[in-house]
């Protein structure tokens, strides 16, 4: 199968590498010169504690005219449009659009880009990675990858995708109601993301402060209320046990925000503890912690730029 992936950070470095040492035809767009050249130069390098592969795959900063049977988005939340109109010229007759993303809103804005009949929406959890160089990645854990139909998107094409990632190698799956695994996911995002990003803390040492463990909490206890508000069909009973879970599967795990402020780039945030916000005004759920948590982070980010 050809596969492209846009977006070769530490996520989407993993995404190809595994996808292209499964036998598919693997071309990586990225906007980073110095991977592409060494991507193309070397191969796609993924090292870690049982591994150290180096995947041969096609690179390129700009996405040529050539029609794909999939297209992966692996850029940030902050950067999907630009992505989705990167993915046009790679799109044939029934190219679907698997979109990768944080937090919420990130489907939508693809939809109205690439069209909502080919866009599938991909939950990635339990992921440890992080870039060491240009072209190289330490992959230090996974988990599952689950899959959905966005809006119109066929139940088999949704299946197909599944089986192709399936095939190499990781735990995939195709579900019915994506909204619901994007909900049950975001809570513990809430939980951990802004935390470790104000704290410095890993996931494990937030789970069990003393006193950040109880902010947390109730971030995630907000986020599960304002999807029931919401009309979320979650399988979450409850949030807090939801999310000690989930923190106690990764205890050294580094959420993507906290990697951003340590790098000092903007965050997600408002895509996951503000989207949590949002959510809960229109549903007229209050959220302060969430609030509190997203205002402290975005002015630790406009900080940097004084």
């Amino acid at each position: 199968m050809k596969i492209a992936v846009i977006g070769c950070g530490a996520m989407g470095s993993i995404y190809a590498a595994k996808l292209g040492a499964a036998g598919n035809d693997v071309l990586v767009i990225d906007r980073g010169p110095a991977a592409v050249e060494r991507i193309n130069a070397t191969g796609l390098r993924v090292t870690g504690p049982d591994t150290d592969q180096t995947v041969p795959v096609r690179a390129a900063t700009v996405a040529p005219a050539e029609s794909m049977d999939l297209v992966v988005l692996a850029v940030k939340a902050a950067d999907v449009e630009t992505g989705a109109r990167q993915a046009l010229p790679l799109l044939g007759a029934e190219t679907p659009v698997l979109t990768i993303q944080n937090g919420l809103g990130s489907a939508d804005v693809v939809a109205d880009i690439v069209g909502a009949d080919r866009v599938a929406v991909g939950i990635a959890s339990g992921f440890g990675a992080a870039k060491v160089a240009p072209g190289h990645v330490r992959h230090n854990a996974m988990r599952a990858v689950r899959l959905g139909a966005y809006r119109g998107l066929s139940a088999s094409a949704a299946a197909a995708i599944a089986q192709v990632w399936s095939a190499a190698g990781f735990d995939a799956a195709a579900v019915a109601d994506i909204a619901a695994m994007q909900w049950e996911k975001l809570i513990c995002n809430a939980a951990y993301s802004a935390p470790c990003a104000l704290t410095g803390l890993l996931v494990g040492q937030v789970r069990d402060d003393p006193d950040v463990g109880p902010v947390s909490r109730a971030a995630a206890t907000e986020a599960w209320e304002v999807a029931r508000a919401n009309g979320i069909a979650l399988q979450v009973d409850d949030p807090v046990e939801h999310a000690r879970a989930f923190g106690a599967a990764v205890p050294d795990a580094k959420p993507s925000a906290l990697l951003d402020h340590e790098a000092r780039r903007a965050s997600e945030i408002d895509v996951i503890n503000g989207a949590v916000c949002r959510y809960g005004e229109r549903a007229g759920v209050p959220t302060p912690v969430n609030g509190t948590l997203t205002g402290l982070v975005k002015a630790v980010e406009r900080s940097w730029g004084r």
